[in-house]
């Protein structure tokens, strides 16, 4: 519980950090999100899927999460408590797998904005995409290993991921990031 803990609140100062780049009144002043920006997001987000640790990775993080910060039409629920108890920040590349959660669920609602709302779908997605980083950052750097994670895994081979989610989301996720409504 209390790694938990230590985890939302890291999570949260990374966020802060994030919103503190963004110039003062910049959500205010910008429009909603074009087209061109969607495909961007929509592209990084799946390029850091892929590879998480690859070239201009922490450059991509880092547009994706002020982007998001400044758009007011698009909105994330961010909940790294989906992932289990155990991604302790600044360890095994935690932080970019539980915010590519995040990227995940941003792409599929932009992808998907007729499921945009479908609060299961749109987690099950990202986790599915940090699940997917995840395995990327172990193929670079093997001795990577999160329990919750590999448990994730696990569920995601047998079926029953969806049902999870589902139940972890109900339990624990209540935040959302973003301009949006």
């Amino acid at each position: 519980m209390r790694r938990t803990i230590i985890c939302r609140c890291c999570i949260l100062i990374l966020i802060a950090a994030c919103i503190s780049i963004v110039p003062a009144g910049a959500q205010q002043k910008r429009g909603p999100s074009t087209p061109e920006e969607r495909a961007k997001a929509v592209a990084l987000a799946h390029q850091l899927e892929d590879q998480p640790l690859g070239p201009g990775a922490a450059d991509a993080r880092k547009w994706l999460t002020i982007w998001l910060i400044e758009i007011p039409d698009i909105s994330v629920e961010f909940c790294p408590s989906v992932l289990g108890p155990d991604l302790v920040i600044k360890k095994n590349n935690a932080t970019e797998i539980s915010a590519q959660m995040m990227y995940s669920q941003l792409a599929f609602m932009i992808e998907n904005p007729d499921k945009a709302k479908d609060r299961t779908a749109v987690f099950v997605t990202g986790v599915k995409g940090a699940l997917k980083a995840y395995q990327a950052i172990q193929k670079d750097k093997p001795k990577t290993q999160f329990k919750s994670l590999d448990d994730l895994l696990a569920q995601q081979q047998n079926g029953t991921l969806d049902g999870a989610v589902k139940q972890s989301v109900a339990a624990n996720c209540k935040q959302n990031v973003g301009g949006g409504k």
